[in-house]
């Protein structure tokens, strides 16, 4: 990346006028957490301002700051027509034709269409949907990010010994794993971490005027809570459907782990590599089917076979 192309005068953003080309090592000087231009389609577009007025949030976008985006752009937006108006003001110039583009040419034909979000809004922006766009990469992807609790991949151990951090004790982490993660991954880590979620991002009123968002997850959130309780306080009381409610939750928990986390945590877990879009996907996941047998009464896993580059 890097090298070929030639840079004119930058554009003032919203300006909606191409005013230069640039080259990847030019867009590659944009990258910071309050300058951050991408690529989409070959045009360049600085973000800077309007990363903290996304529909998506603030990170999945930025993660792409610097690179390559259209993949993404597509898998993540279903009408493509209605988003080229926030694009416009935004436009800053084109990509060098001496450039190579980092998708690969590609084409993403596939969306899967989130009807019914089951968690707050804010914690599918903010965390998960980072994980679909940078699966096992350290400090972009929220779902590898084990809080000093678990060391994964083949660099982060390395990198734990050689500034020697011992909050636990690592080197046992296959043996007190069955007793930290499973169990405690939905009734302790998720409930904490969504209601920080909401609270530090004062997620209970906020209006937009100019996109007409309404997030008010925190009052959604606690509904659930009161509905449920109204529920069932009648039939075990408090205490016993507080008990109900953790006890489902860590019998999912274990359910959520086994199933889920197979298919990520032993394949490639690495820092940025600045992979395109279909490569990272099937490096870092591992498609994982089950079927029964014919007798009915046995269950075996397939690995799905990757392709290799």
């Amino acid at each position: 990346m890097g090298g070929g192309g030639q840079q004119t005068e930058h554009a003032e953003p919203g300006s909606g006028k191409a005013a230069g080309v640039y080259t990847w090592e030019d867009v590659q000087k944009h990258r910071s957490r309050n300058d951050q231009w991408l690529v989409v389609n070959r045009k360049v577009y600085n973000i800077s301002q309007w990363v903290k007025r996304h529909p998506g949030g603030i990170r999945i976008i930025s993660h792409y700051a610097g690179e390559d985006a259209t993949e993404a752009f597509t898998a993540f937006h279903p009408d493509l027509k209605h988003v080229q108006k926030f694009l416009k003001p935004l436009l800053v110039g084109d990509l060098a034709a001496t450039e190579p583009s980092q998708d690969g040419g590609k084409n993403v034909s596939l969306y899967a269409k989130h009807l019914i979000l089951g968690l707050l809004a804010n914690w599918w922006n903010h965390r998960h949907f980072q994980h679909h766009a940078k699966p096992n990469i350290f400090k972009k992807d929220p779902d590898v990010n084990m809080l000093d609790v678990f060391v994964l991949g083949n660099t982060q151990p390395v990198e734990y010994g050689i500034k020697k951090i011992k909050h636990m004790p690592y080197n046992h982490q296959h043996k007190y794993f069955f007793l930290v993660g499973p169990p405690l991954l939905i009734p302790i880590y998720f409930h904490m971490q969504i209601m920080k979620t909401m609270i530090t991002r004062r997620d209970w009123w906020i209006s937009d005027l100019d996109l007409n968002l309404h997030k008010i997850d925190l009052a959604w959130s606690f509904s659930y809570y009161f509905r449920y309780f109204f529920c069932y306080t009648p039939l075990y009381g408090f205490l016993g459907s507080l008990a109900l409610m953790t006890f489902v939750r860590f019998l999912e928990s274990h359910w959520f782990v086994w199933v889920t986390q197979m298919n990520h945590l032993p394949m490639e877990i690495q820092y940025e590599t600045n992979q395109d879009w279909l490569t990272m996907q099937n490096s870092n996941n591992c498609p994982i089917c089950f079927c029964l047998s014919k007798s009915g009464n046995q269950s075996k896993s397939y690995r799905i076979a990757q392709p290799k580059y």
